[in-house]
Order: structure tokens, then C-alpha cells, then sequence
């Protein structure tokens, strides 16, 4: 089970996160109440393990700025969170090769939630498994247009059978609502690659609680059966 602790801004949280055996810890630069700057995460990626992944979230559709930042950042990863395009996945995935992973944020409207919603991202799953780019894929809520951040959980019996499909071509990375409360059932229910939290493991906005931390890596593990 790969499990990421996203939202962070600050270096005692992702050293936090990293000593409590999250995979990959993840750094928003797309807009957001947890935004930080490529010299914040610059200074916490350089005192992080080379083994966790660290994986910037991003909403610009420029690669050029995309690129840079992996450089400056010390990013090992990108998520990309501005909607489905074609072409910057083709542009990232020939500037950044193999050696940086790469994993495009998918919706799941829970404003909307019916067949609509889910033949509409079986669409999107099926044309990145064609194109063969990349190979993680997040699901995460959008919320009356906000995609991701809300703390709100999409329905997830809904969802069983695209994950059961998707699952044999990608990697899907559940997200949307997710906290020590409810993660063990969310992966019981759709088997994904990963789960990522940012809000329910916080404190406060910003700010993470190891305790919480803790709490979901070891529920998240636990569920997981091979």
C-alpha cells in the first residue's frame, strides 16, 4: 500500500511523516490554503530520506515552470491537479523521462454523482492508458468546483467497478476525505495502489498531527491485503 501525506509546509511535518513510513510526502504549489514557495520546500526536501518520494502538486498547464520546479525543488515526483491535457503530459513526459514520476489528478463529482460522473472519468482512465505516458492516477472529490481540499469523500461503492477495471492498466491513488476514521474501509471497498491525505491528518490548516500521521499509516497497512 503507497501511501502519501500531501499539504505539507512544513519541514517537522514532512520529517515527521517520512520517519513514520509514509512513501511520498507532497508540497502544493498549485493555489490553495496550504500553497507554499519552491525555497519552502526546497530547504524540507533536502532534509528528507532520498528513499521517500517528494512530489509537487501543480495546476499550471506550463511545462517549462513545471520542469524548473522539480530542479529547484528537489522534487522526485509531480501531480498534476489543473485539469486533464494531453499535450503537457506529452511535454513532461518527454522533459522529465523516466526518472521523475508523474500522476494526473482525476475527479469524481460529488455535486453530480451518478453515471454521468463515472463514465465521464472511465473515459479519461481509458485514454491515459492508451497513451501510455504515465501510470498513477489520482481520483479525488471535486466539490461545487473545487477540485481536491475539501475534505469530502466521493461515493466509494459507486466507484468499485472503475476501479476493478482501471486497476489492470494503472495505478489509481484514492484521495478525497480521507482520515484514520474511514481510510481501512475506503481501501477495503476499492483496493487502490494508494491513498493520499492532506486535511485528515492536520491539526489545524497547515499544520499536521503525528498523531493522526501515525494513525492512518498503520490503519492504511493494515487493510491492505496482497
Amino acid at each position: 500500500m503507497w501511501i502519501k501525506i500531501c499539504a505539507n509546509t512544513r519541514l517537522v511535518d514532512a520529517v515527521s511523516a517520512a520517519e513514520l513510513g509514509a512513501d511520498a510526502v507532497g508540497f502544493v504549489f498549485a493555489t490553495s490554503k496550504r500553497q507554499v514557495t519552491i525555497p519552502q520546500v526546497a530547504a524540507i526536501t533536502a532534509a528528507l530520506p532520498q528513499a521517500v518520494e517528494r512530489i509537487g502538486v501543480f495546476d499550471t498547464r506550463n511545462a517549462g515552470e513545471i520542469v524548473a520546479a522539480v530542479s529547484s525543488a528537489g522534487l522526485s515526483g509531480v501531480q498534476l491537479h489543473g485539469g486533464y491535457d494531453e499535450a503537457l503530459l506529452s511535454q513532461l513526459h518527454q522533459q522529465l523521462g523516466n526518472h521523475i514520476s508523474i500522476t494526473q489528478t482525476l475527479h469524481w463529482n460529488v455535486s453530480a454523482e451518478g453515471q454521468n460522473s463515472a463514465d465521464e472519468l472511465a473515459s479519461k482512465l481509458a485514454r491515459i492508458a492508451e497513451l501510455g505516458f504515465i501510470q498513477r492516477v489520482l481520483v479525488d472529490s471535486k466539490v461545487n468546483g473545487a477540485g481536491g481540499g475539501t475534505g469530502v469523500s466521493f461515493d466509494w461503492s459507486k466507484a468499485q467497478p472503475l476501479f476493478a477495471q482501471a486497476q489492470s492498466n494503472l495505478s489509481l491513488i484514492l484521495a478525497g476525505g480521507l482520515r484514520p476514521e474511514n481510510v481501512a474501509e475506503a481501501i477495503a471497498q476499492l483496493h487502490p495502489f494508494g491513498v493520499d491525505v492532506a486535511s485528515g491528518v492536520e491539526a489545524e490548516i497547515g499544520c499536521k498531527d503525528p498523531a493522526r500521521i501515525a494513525q492512518f499509516i498503520q490503519r492504511a497497512r493494515a487493510a491492505h491485503k496482497p
